[in-house]
């Protein structure tokens, strides 16, 4: 984990966009999106593509790690989930973010 624990859940979320938004800042502009995104709380609407235990994948680019697994979450669902971004990988071209949860 990068950067110690955090309490998200009560954090306000620094940004709320959507999946593709957020990917298409990281795709143009690295270092800027670094800047402005990195170790930041965001809420991130999309539609999960990939689900596998504690790893929930929105829209094939962000891969979650939940701090809790959710049964109730199914594939091809549209859900915010609001997790502490850690990094992008310009190789897959995959944002990551650790310490999420499904938001209401």
């Amino acid at each position: 984990m990068h950067g110690g624990a955090r309490d998200l859940k009560s954090e306000t979320a620094s940004y709320c966009v959507s999946s593709s938004d957020i990917a298409s800042e990281f795709t143009a502009n690295l270092d800027n999106s670094n800047k402005k995104y990195l170790e930041k709380a965001v809420a991130i609407t999309g539609t999960i593509t990939k689900l596998q235990d504690s790893l929930v994948t929105l829209d094939h680019s962000i891969i979650c790690v939940l701090k809790n697994p959710d049964s109730q979450i199914k594939k091809n669902q549209t859900v915010v989930i609001k997790g502490r971004v850690v990094g992008y990988d310009d190789l897959l071209g995959e944002l990551k973010l650790d310490q999420c949860f499904i938001s209401k």
